[in-house]
């Protein structure tokens, strides 16, 4: 796990002052060790220091986590054998092990132990082909100094970062967003489009798009080409495709041993370090089969997991920590959060992030990490991606309910409501049956959003400056045939909605403290087969989510979890922290000219629903702290929307 960036200029320049500081400015996701590359015509240079005055035409920058190959074996950049090729790597390809033996079994040698070598030979051997054969989180830096290329590539989910950006010398990419901002011609302008989404929406982070209008980033699945001889012209290249295959003719059973089979082979490979590992534990069914599996797969480790309690009983999870901790034999950390440490650290978390987040919550996710550092844990598993793959939301009982619809089996369909009603979130549920039913109907929406105590963010938009700027629609979800609806969406949040924004999140919030998070449930084997299973294993017939992983975790995990019906989530109190942090707040709305600041917000409608949200009258803090997020991101980066 690093931190990477470097520079591909329009003609031999000393910009070494801008690639050095675009390295200082990631130093905390790399502070072991650090190195540089430069290039001129046929002339490569790689050392520790980066001579300012030199000039160059490419020019690479690695910030190091060290978490396999302690030793400077695993140094970067590093150059393969045959000298042809250079790497600075961000991530881990887990199944390294297997692909060595293969390679060595061809012929090639290795220095030391790590998987950036690994990747390095199986690039030689297969080009971009090897991509599709590795198992992890990647986003790297390949340069083939014989055919002059620079490749940029991004693993299949989008796990770890990857942006670029044309700047006045040429183009710039980096593993976060803010060193391409210092940069000489990157604007701060923001994209409109991607604006109104994450506020409308609460979308983020997918496509090539940022925020930003100057500032693209290499697509999950995808890796760019960039000609040496003309860095402006990236071409993006989608080396693995995501798709709704038939439904598999499998047994319930036998799917559920499958996964079970699948996951513990995921947390095993997941495991692989030369430095401690440990788990994040919410007290959910996720966090809590994996810490579960890493003690079935590690009888004698001593194993940290690190939780946050809520300090309010309708968002607490401790009992079910605790469950764990002691079924397990961990030793648990757990992180408690006051809304006056959120404010102490609100500034660096907003330019951390890069972009704006949807909760207060990714506060107390930055607080679990910090732990886990502050107790000398680099690296640690955590349960992302799991509600995507196995209908852990709300929303997606409603999507099973309409496939039940569209296939002509309202006996099944008119069942799975009246189970559906022993659920919380039951009217919340109807909601989103009722947005796919009508998806049109806009005013039918804002009605229903008002009797079921949700709406849009619009009443405060003004959306005639949206107009004249963006063409204004929904989100476009992954299309599929009729009865199909559940896999769609779990398809449409795996890609477009819920975790990209999430893996983003992720990110920054463990890199800010120099830890490595790895996410076993975002395994190619483990998604494909999800996606391939029929949705009645997804959500049961009597409106049980995640079924067939329940199902799985039978004799692993403690029943008390596998049996909960609640969904509690990742969450803090927010309503009550809005009130105690309101004059921080406050003063945010009031900041000098803020209709100026964001020129398509009706202050006026802000505050009344701002009060609302105080007063504790029924109104979406989500949609409040979408608003607010972005304000503080505007003033934050100098942002220009016009």
């Amino acid at each position: 796990m690093c931190g990477i960036a470097g520079l591909v200029l329009d003609r031999p320049l000393p910009r070494g002052e801008h690639l050095l500081t675009m390295a200082r400015s990631l130093r905390h996701r790399g502070p072991d060790d650090n190195g540089f590359l430069t290039m001129l015509r046929d002339s490569v240079r790689v050392a520790r220091n980066l001579p300012l005055g030199e000039a160059f035409e490419v020019g690479l920058a690695h910030r190091r986590l060290a978490i396999l190959e302690l030793t400077n074996a695993g140094w970067q950049p590093m150059a393969s054998n045959s000298g042809r090729y250079y790497l600075i790597h961000n991530g881990e390809v887990y199944n390294f092990l297997e692909l060595r033996e293969i390679l060595e079994r061809k012929g090639y040698r290795f220095r030391g132990y790590s998987d950036t070598e690994v990747v390095l030979n199986a690039w030689e051997e297969w080009g971009a082909q090897a991509l599709s054969k590795f198992v992890g989180m990647f986003a790297f830096a390949l340069l083939d100094v014989v055919e002059r290329r620079l490749y940029l590539a991004r693993d299949f989910f989008g796990i770890k970062p990857l942006y670029f950006a044309q700047y006045r010398d040429g183009l710039a990419f980096a593993s976060e967003i803010p060193p391409l901002l210092d940069l000489p011609g990157v604007s701060k302008k923001a994209f409109a489009d991607k604006v109104y989404a994450y506020l409308v929406f609460g979308t983020s982070d997918d496509g090539e798009q940022t925020m930003f209008a100057d500032v693209q980033q290499v697509p999950a699945g995808h890796y760019a080409v960039v000609n040496l001889d003309a860095p402006r012209q990236v071409e993006l290249v989608r080396y693995w495709e995501w798709d709704l295959p038939q439904p598999l003719e499998i047994g319930f059973e036998e799917a559920a041993q499958r996964l079970r089979d699948t996951f513990l082979e995921s947390v095993d490979i997941h495991m692989r370090s030369d430095v401690p590992v440990g788990s994040a534990l919410s007290g959910g069914m996720d966090s809590s089969a994996i810490v579960m599996g890493m003690r079935r797969l590690r009888p004698d480790k001593e194993i940290h997991a690190f939780g946050f309690v809520a300090d309010d009983a309708r968002f607490s999870e401790e009992r079910f920590m605790e469950v764990v901790s002691k079924a397990a034999n961990i030793v648990l950390h757990k992180v408690r959060v006051s809304p006056q440490e959120l404010l102490d650290d609100f500034g660096r978390l907003v330019r951390l992030q890069g972009e704006p987040f949807v909760s207060m919550s990714t506060y107390a996710q930055y607080r679990v990490f910090r732990a886990a550092e502050e107790n000398g844990i680099k690296v640690m598993l955590d349960g992302q991606g799991a509600d995507e793959l196995f209908g852990g939301y709300v929303y997606y009982k409603a999507a099973r309910a309409l496939s039940l619809l569209e296939n002509g089996d309202l006996k099944r369909f008119l069942s799975l409501l009246l189970r559906l009603r022993q659920y919380p979130n039951y009217s919340e549920m109807l909601f989103y049956l009722a947005d796919y039913l009508l998806p049109r109907n806009e005013r039918f929406r804002r009605l229903l959003g008002k009797i079921l105590g949700r709406g849009s963010v619009s009443s405060w938009l003004r959306d005639e400056w949206f107009k004249e700027r963006i063409t204004i629609g929904r989100p476009q979800e992954v299309k599929a045939g009729r009865g199909n609806r559940l896999r769609a969406k779990l398809l449409s949040t795996m890609t477009q909605a819920t975790l990209p924004r999430l893996l983003r999140y992720e990110d920054r919030n463990s890199m800010a403290h120099s830890v490595e998070s790895r996410l076993p449930f975002l395994n190619p084997s483990i998604a494909k087969f999800a996606l391939s299973l029929p949705e009645e294993f997804i959500i049961s017939p009597t409106g049980t989510t995640k079924a067939v992983f329940r199902e799985a975790m039978r004799g692993i995990v403690p029943h008390v979890i596998l049996d909960r019906r609640d969904k509690i989530g990742f969450v803090v109190p927010q309503r009550r922290w809005w009130r105690e942090t309101a004059p921080y707040f406050d003063n945010l709305l009031s900041v000098g000219e803020a209709n100026k600041l964001l020129p398509f917000v009706d202050f006026g409608k802000m505050r009344r629903e701002w009060n609302a949200v105080l007063a504790g009258r029924r109104s979406s803090v989500f949609r409040m702290w979408r608003g607010m997020n972005l304000l503080a991101w505007t003033v934050a980066f100098g942002v220009e929307h016009e």
